[in-house]
């Protein structure tokens, strides 16, 4: 059966006092009253007849069947119930229960008194005798109560011979291991046999009285009110100090005596404000009591008033034994007789008729008490019928009140009865009663007739018994009593109504247990139940209780409040029982407001100051003082119970479960998932609901929580209010409106009051209470900054490593090859990039839409996966802004990372991970669709969400091993500037410096860069760059490099941890060098590169130069001259030319001039060296500002192909063949071709280098790459593909000194053809002799003057590669003079390779078809069509053979 005073059989429960004796803890007393709890229904079949005469009138063998039913209560009911009695006997306690705890019997004396009784052996006799002695006391403090045991719970006997023996009134109970199934209830069957028989004493005072008075009526008699309910012992004024004694003793010393009792053990309640034994300590009662004097609407105000209430209480009776304090008893008959006129010449027949009815409803409530429901029910229709006969209607209603239990309780049994007629309607109304009747029939055929006709009956006599209670008249029932009548009928309708209007066994199982089944109603209409919810709502409102305070107490209008919510709940009217919670909360609000006040002022606290402080001291961390609950109370009750006004309202909490602060094992989640659900959750539930009505509720939380106090109250539903006042969105830059819709002051007020009490939970050592922040969107983004440029990690592959796949090292690379070291590094892998133990900087920016400060105590990073530690700080938000605050990051171990968040304590709250939202977001306003109560806004929130999607961010970063920090330390330059000249080259050093105490740096490599490069690559790029050109720009930018690395041994690039390392640079001086920079990347590797398996990587550091470049000497014009003639040896010596050949002398076969003019530029004397491969060295000295022509015999040189395509250096532009991007014809493609071989070919044999002979030494080399050769200039260099050598000799000497011949003698002239090619010629040759210093029409007239033997033209045979061929022609001079022969060859024809191999073959063949040849190549066709088609050549003398003829003398 529930314990719930509500239920409708109440007024057939008999209600029992459990009060602990003797030293007990706390839990193990609430643990016996459980097992007690468990028994709370006795039948009367187990229950054992009391065998005296006189005491039997409530025999339990009358009626075997029926049970009693206990109500076990560990307070005092209030004064306010009790001055309720006779009228309802159930609210009056009928037996007293002590409870004592058996382990503690060995443990400590109970009392420190010697025994009254004489000496007892053991502690545990004494105590027991102790136990004995309260006993009596009890009895004497409540006299009225009609049994009194002491149960000694987990009693172990004594082994021994010495046996402890009982006193009367105390039974033992052993430990539940060592119980049967029946030792509670046998025991529980003991107390209701000495009850029932003790009840006839006060069935016999109550058929002796002849007045009875009503409730609300000034009592007739004293000694009937509540106020003498309990003796003088009892009274609350007198007992007060005890209840907060500061002593930490615990327990009584003394079972006697003013001294010992003041300091009676603080869980033992006392009249009127007694302890609910789940509280923690002695403060006041579960339900605030309304006192003797004036109750809680009018409390003492002043220290004196108190004193007047703890003074004597003249309405409060002395103490009598209970026989003799009952009504109708020998000591109270003479007050009966002289009060109430008793006997001849009292009062009328009428009068007397109604204390004979009023006696016989007392009787048969008893009967209905003690479980003889028939006869209860043989009494009640006799007092009913009494009663409506004198028209006496309160009592008529109480009669009926208790029939209709009666029947209720007999058809729960399966006993069958008939209604009586005194519950039927009147006349007028029986054909509506009668018409009811077929619809049950044709329900429930199997529903016993006696069931349907009670069911039929039920709805109209509630109705009835309504009326007759609130009937005006001289007596009217006060409101507390009818409108728990009310709530107990509703219950009973509503039990009736879920189990769909039929009264049957399941129906009768509830109304009498309490329970209603677990059926849940929806909003949906139950038009064919009845009696219909709406009827039982407007029936259950009629109950609602007046706002008038001197009505009824605060503790009467809650109960009644709570009643009417919970049955509009088990209805599904929930919004109608929002409505009546939060008047519930406001009628709680000022009740506790009072009691702590009077409460405080009681103890010696100022008014003012509360019950913060005493709670604190006790114990209380969450508000259970004022209230007087249990430890679990706050969590599992008042939570629970503003957990759903809120949720039933809409308010947007932080979380929709109601948790309790002691639940351990529930964590609050903020992963990103659970973040977004709740975000969800509450956007949801902010479309549901009006917001000024959550508004209210919250504010009416938060004065309950602050009445209480309950400072985990204050907090949620203070945070809950900003939260409901808040937009919930992440507002971008100009779309939504995040502003709250509450004003500043309240906010701010929110704020500093969450503060407040966090602040003064943290002093009293609660440090556990926090509240939830109340933006979700809080961290708005998380940035990291970029590393600054000498510290930034640039990844690399290991393929990049000098020495994995390509043997050279970085200052070797080759310009055009890719360098990974000077590329620029990617952004957002380098921006990803940390190294461990270097604190990296993050931007986190938060948002603060509310117009109020938000004070962060401290904000961290969130990290996952490796370890990172994040830097502390806090700050102050200001209001309705973003703002960016820096944090330091610093990894302590290689691994990758996310930064998913920032754990952010702001001050009042619980410090918890808030994830990045960067994006605006705002849930979608969707056309409201009319929803139906609370099941909507459900159904809503397992829907899909319907607005844009949430995602948080995160940074993705890795970090790297520790790597060194490099610096540069010094350089032997002066402010890191020089001054050169071109071609000077100079040596400088720099120092680089290792910070890092721990890592060193086994990998350097350096790269370099330089102001002429960018416009190198710039034409390089060009299109209109002609091959020659490109090949400059390239030769320059490869082999002419402005800044080197000079060789050193790779060991020595390692600078251990803390150390230095000196490295040598070379600067050559160019033109256009303004700046250079020095780039060293550096990095840990710790294993040799070849063994690196991914990425590593590296850092740079750079040492910027300032170059300035001075002109040196400077190559004016060129010019290149053939030599005609020999040039003596002694003339070159003259020239300053050293080491010439001795052998030979310098001819114009071999050599040609080289004129050079070379300008001095620089203020200081030059000297000038030109030297040449075959070791011809030539010195110039040069003033400051001149020009001198230097002369200078260069080798002439042969090459195989002139016309070759000119290389690349660069090796993406090395192709077979590369296609000039000018429109150039192929004339000038050939000259080009040539004027490039021919001038590398000379710049090849020929250096040029200078030194000052005046001021600072500096020495450089000439820059001859300026030279430029024209054609005309390369016919003096070059040196033909076929030579033609042209002499005369005597026939029979076979020589011919000085080419001297004789007139009219014969001679030979021989021409020897060489070809220096490759491939084989065929020659064509022709003689042209000609008289020397004749004009030329005379000079080739030589018909008379020479004879030829032969002819001067013909064709030779086919001379191979580098072969030669000699002609011999005879010819006779026929006069004297000087003649020159020249010759000439022409190509008769091309050779071609197959031409050459078949040309026997296709002579002799007789076939006349054309001979085959090989196909063209696609090389051969671009070929000529860059340079044309091969055409046949001719090469001349380069000087003619001069002959001198003289006649023989």
């Amino acid at each position: 059966m529930s314990l719930d005073s509500m239920i409708p059989v109440a007024p057939a429960r008999v209600r029992a006092l459990v009060l602990p004796v003797g030293q007990i803890k706390r839990d193990r007393f609430s643990s016996f009253v459980q097992r007690l709890n468990e028994e709370h229904v006795v039948h009367l079949r187990d229950i054992s007849a009391d065998g005296r005469p006189n005491r039997n009138m409530f025999s339990p063998l009358a009626f075997p069947d029926g049970a009693m039913f206990y109500d076990l209560i560990t307070h005092v009911p209030p004064p306010s119930h009790l001055a309720l009695a006779p009228f309802e006997l159930f609210r009056e306690p009928l037996a007293l229960i002590a409870i004592a705890d058996g382990q503690e019997l060995e443990n400590v004396a109970f009392s420190k008194r010697q025994s009254a009784n004489g000496y007892a052996p053991t502690i545990a006799e004494r105590n027991i005798r102790t136990l004995y002695q309260e006993l009596e006391e009890l009895r004497d403090t409540y006299p009225k109560i009609l049994t009194h045991e002491v149960l000694i719970f987990d009693y172990v006997p004594h082994t021994s011979d010495h046996t402890i023996p009982l006193p009367e009134g105390i039974k033992t109970i052993p430990p539940v291991e060592n119980s049967k199934r029946t030792t509670i209830k046998t025991i529980m069957c003991d107390i209701s046999s000495l009850l029932l028989a003790e009840m006839t004493t006060l069935a016999k005072s109550f058929e002796g009285m002849t007045a009875i008075d009503s409730p609300g009526q000034a009592p007739s008699r004293p000694g009937l009110s509540g106020n003498s309910w309990a003796s003088d012992d009892a009274n609350p004024a007198t007992r007060r100090n005890s209840q907060y004694a500061v002593s930490s003793v615990t327990r009584s010393a003394s079972t006697s005596g003013a001294g010992d009792r003041s300091q009676v053990r603080m869980s033992m309640p006392v009249p009127f404000k007694s302890l609910p034994f789940g509280s923690s300590n002695s403060t006041p009662s579960q339900r605030p009591t309304t006192p003797v004097r004036s109750g809680l609407s009018n409390p003492p105000t002043t220290f004196d008033d108190i004193s007047s209430v703890n003074g004597s209480n003249p309405d409060v009776t002395s103490p009598e034994r209970p026989e003799s304090t009952r009504p109708g008893s020998a000591g109270g008959a003479k007050d009966k007789v002289s009060i109430q006129g008793f006997g001849p010449g009292g009062l009328n027949e009428r009068w007397r008729n109604k204390g004979r009815g009023r006696s016989i409803i007392l009787v048969g409530s008893l009967y209905l008490q003690a479980g003889r429901w028939t006869d209860a029910l043989k009494e009640l229709v006799e007092g009913a019928t009494v009663a409506k006969s004198i028209n006496d209607h309160l009592w008529h209603g109480k009669a009926l009140e208790l029939i209709a239990v009666c029947l209720l309780l007999l058809g729960w049994i399966g006993v069958e009865f008939q209604v009586p007629t005194v519950c039927l309607p009147p006349n007028d109304k029986s054909i509506s009663s009668i018409s009811k009747g077929p619809d049950a029939d044709e329900g429930d055929s199997n529903q016993p007739k006696h069931l349907r006709s009670l069911q039929n009956l039920l709805p109209d006599l509630m109705e009835r018994i309504i009326g007759l209670y609130s009937r005006i008249s001289g007596e009217q029932l006060p409101p507390l009593p009818l409108s728990e009548s009310i709530l107990r009928f509703c219950s009973l309708l509503t039990a009736l109504h879920l189990c769909e209007g039929r009264l049957n066994k399941k129906s009768l199982d509830s109304i009498v247990s309490g329970k209603w089944p677990a059926k849940p109603l929806t909003s949906s209409p139950r038009l064919t139940i009845d009696p219909p919810r709406s009827q039982i709502a407007t029936l259950l409102f009629k109950a609602f209780p007046s706002s008038a305070p001197e009505v009824l107490t605060t503790v009467d209008r809650a109960i009644i409040l709570s009643g009417i919510a919970s049955i509009l709940g088990s209805l599904g009217f929930h919004r109608k029982k929002a409505m009546v919670v939060r008047e519930l909360v406001s009628v709680l609000i000022g009740g506790l407001v009072e009691a702590r006040t009077r409460g405080a002022a009681e103890v010696g606290i100022h008014p003012a100051a509360g019950l913060v402080a005493l709670n604190a001291a006790n114990g209380h961390g969450n508000g259970a003082g004022a209230l007087e609950l249990g430890e679990g109370d706050i969590e599992h009750g008042i939570d629970a119970f503003l957990g759903l006004l809120c949720k039933t309202y809409g308010v947007v909490s932080f979380d929709d479960v109601v948790r309790g602060l002691s639940d351990e094992s529930h964590q609050i989640s903020d992963t990103d998932s659970s973040v977004i659900s709740r975000i969800q959750s509450q956007a949801s539930t902010r479309q549901f609901g009006i917001n000024s009505v959550k508004l209210n509720i919250l504010r009416a939380c938060i004065n309950f929580s602050e009445a209480l106090p309950d400072f985990n109250g204050v907090l949620k539903f203070s945070s809950d209010l900003l939260r409901t006042a808040g937009s919930g969105v992440a507002p971008g830059p100009r779309r939504e409106d995040a502003a709250p819709i509450i004003t500043r002051d309240e906010q701010v007020r929110l704020v500093t009051n969450i503060s407040k009490t966090s602040s003064l939970s943290q002093r009293l050592g609660l440090g556990h209470l926090a509240a939830e922040y109340w933006d979700e969107f809080l961290v708005r983004g998380i940035t990291l900054d970029p590393l600054p440029s000498s510290r930034t990690p640039i990844p690399h592959s290991k393929n990049v490593l000098p020495g994995v796949t390509t043997a050279r090292t970085s200052q070797d690379v080759n310009p055009f090859i890719y360098n990974p070291f000077m590329r620029t590094p990617e952004k957002a892998a380098v921006a990803r990039t940390l190294v461990s133990g270097e604190a990296a900087t993050f931007r986190v920016t938060l948002q603060n839409p509310y117009e109020i400060d938000v004070d962060i105590e401290s904000i961290k990073l969130d990290a996952e996966g490796a370890d990172l530690e994040s830097s502390v700080t806090s700050t102050i938000i200001g209001p309705y802004r973003t703002q960016i605050l820096k944090l330091t990051g610093t990894p302590k171990t290689a691994g990758s990372l996310k930064i998913t968040g920032a754990v952010v304590k702001v001050r009042g709250c619980r410090e918890r991970r808030f994830p990045i939202f960067p994006q605006p977001w705002a849930p979608d306003s969707e056309t409201k669709i009319k929803g139906f109560g609370l099941s909507a806004l459900e159904a809503n929130k397992k829907l899909p969400f319907p607005g844009p999607t949430l995602k948080p961010d995160s940074i993705e970063l890795s970090a790297i091993a520790a790597q060194p920090v490099v610096v540069i330390k010094s350089t032997s330059l002066f402010q890191s500037s020089v001054m050169i000249l071109e071609g000077e080259r100079q040596v400088f050093s720099v120092t680089l410096q290792n910070l890092s105490p721990t890592t060193p740096a086994d990998l350097l490599l350096f790269s370099f860069q330089d102001s002429t490069q960018g416009p190198l690559q710039t034409a390089l790029t060009s299109r209109d760059a002609t091959p020659a050109e490109l090949y400059e720009y390239e030769l320059i930018l490869a082999r002419k490099q402005a800044l080197k690395l000079r060789k050193i041994d790779d060991s020595k690039r390692y600078i251990a941890p803390g150390g230095t390392a000196t490295f040598d640079f070379e600067l050559l001086g160019k033109p256009g060098l303004t700046n250079g920079t020095i780039q060293v990347d550096y990095a840990h590797l710790g294993v040799p590169p070849a063994e690196i398996t991914g990425q590593f990587h590296t850092r740079q550091v750079c040492l910027d130069l300032t170059i300035t470049v001075n002109a040196s000497v400077e190559l004016a014009r060129m010019d290149v001259l053939p030599i005609q003639g020999e040039v003596p040896k002694p003339i070159w010596s003259r020239l300053g030319a050293k080491n010439p050949e001795e052998d030979t002398s310098l001819s114009e076969e071999d050599h040609c001039l080289l004129l050079l003019d070379l300008r001095n530029a620089w203020p200081s004397d030059m000297q000038v060296s030109l030297e040449s491969k075959n070791g011809i060295m030539i010195k110039e000295h040069i003033l400051p500002g001149n020009t001198n022509r230097v002369i200078f015999p260069v080798p002439r040189v042969y090459i195989d192909d002139p016309h070759a395509s000119i290389p690349a250096l660069n090796p993406s532009r090395q192709r077979q063949f590369v296609v000039s991007s000018s429109k150039i014809t192929p004339e000038i493609e050939r000259g080009n071709r040539e004027a490039f071989w021919y001038r590398e070919k000379i710049l090849e044999k020929l250096s040029g280098s200078w030194q000052t002979l005046s001021g600072p030494a500096r020495q450089g080399t000439i820059e001859l790459r300026g030279i430029r050769l024209a054609p005309r200039m390369i016919e003096a260099v070059k040196i033909d593909e076929v030579g033609i050598d042209v002499s005369v000799e005597d026939p029979n000497s076979g020589s011919c000194d000085d080419n001297t011949l004789f007139t009219d003698e014969f001679a030979q002239v021989r021409v020897v053809v060489a070809n220096r090619t490759s491939e084989p010629v065929f020659p064509t040759l022709r003689l042209l002799p000609a008289l020397r210093h004749r004009p030329a029409n005379v000079a080739l007239d030589f018909t008379r003057k020479l004879a030829w033997n032969g002819t001067l033209q013909q064709a030779l045979p086919l001379v191979g590669a580098r072969a030669t061929a000699d002609v011999v022609l005879g010819v006779v001079p026929l006069c004297r003079g000087e003649f020159e022969i020249s010759a000439s060859v022409e190509e008769t024809r091309l050779w071609t390779e197959e031409g050459g191999k078949d040309k026997d073959k296709r002579e002799s063949t007789t076939t006349t078809a054309p001979p085959r040849r090989r196909e063209r190549s696609d090389t051969e066709i671009m070929m000529d069509a860059v340079l044309g088609a091969k055409e046949r050549r001719i090469w001349h003398s380069r000087r003619p053979c001069l002959v001198c003829v003289r006649d023989r003398e």
